[in-house]
């Protein structure tokens, strides 16, 4: 299956209602709970994002949690039993162009949220995922963190029975890539000067 024909099927499945109880449970994601309060709120919000349409309670959604700033669903086409998806009520499009704050928020919520999740399946562990941009595997623009639980040899990734072949690279090259990266870290209106200053303290 190619790229294209694989991010189409991921997004069909985000929007597929067949997957869903016949029934909504009490749990179901209502207008009033999770619409804007505000116009200015609303104006956060995108037309044609499935998460921000799950949000203003145009598109129904399993729930399983919820607060100012968040809520947590059950992913309708899920890797494994339970898995779920914490997104935030305003829309970014990426990780990295969501607001720091709103990032704290969304991550301090995984121990509480992962905990129960683990005792509802039954899991020992989870993975947290984050696929940010289209080479990740990024299908929803609208930030997401995935809560995937885990069991011993469930097999769920290919390349975990398989082999991982490492990056080699020398001494030198992985001294010139973190010199790099140092650079990017740096404000951009420092002077020189400080920037030598905080990359020898940094190489010591």
């Amino acid at each position: 299956m190619s790229v294209q024909a694989r991010r189409l099927a991921v997004f069909c499945a985000h929007l597929n209602p067949t997957r869903l109880p016949p029934d909504p449970p009490a749990l179901f994601l209502s207008p009033s709970l999770c619409a804007p309060h505000s116009e200015a709120e609303n104006r956060t919000l995108q037309d044609d994002c499935v998460f921000c349409n799950i949000i203003r309670g145009q598109l129904p959604s399993l729930k399983l949690y919820e607060d100012d700033t968040c809520l947590c669903i059950l992913d309708t086409s899920p890797l494994s039993h339970g898995h779920s998806l914490i997104i935030p009520k305003s829309h970014f499009p990426s990780l990295d162009a969501t607001p720091p704050s709103v990032v704290a928020a969304m991550f301090s919520k995984v121990p509480f949220i992962s905990n129960a999740i683990m005792k509802a399946t039954g899991c020992s562990s989870f993975n947290l995922l984050v696929n940010n941009g289209a080479a990740a595997g990024q299908v929803i623009y609208h930030t997401h963190v995935h809560i995937i639980p885990r069991k011993a040899y469930d097999c769920l990734w290919a390349s975990e029975s398989l082999l991982r072949r490492r990056v080699n690279l020398d001494d030198e090259k992985v001294s010139q890539l973190a010199a790099r990266i140092q650079k990017q870290l740096l404000p951009s209106d420092m002077s020189q000067e400080s920037k030598n200053e905080n990359f020898c303290s940094c190489k010591s």
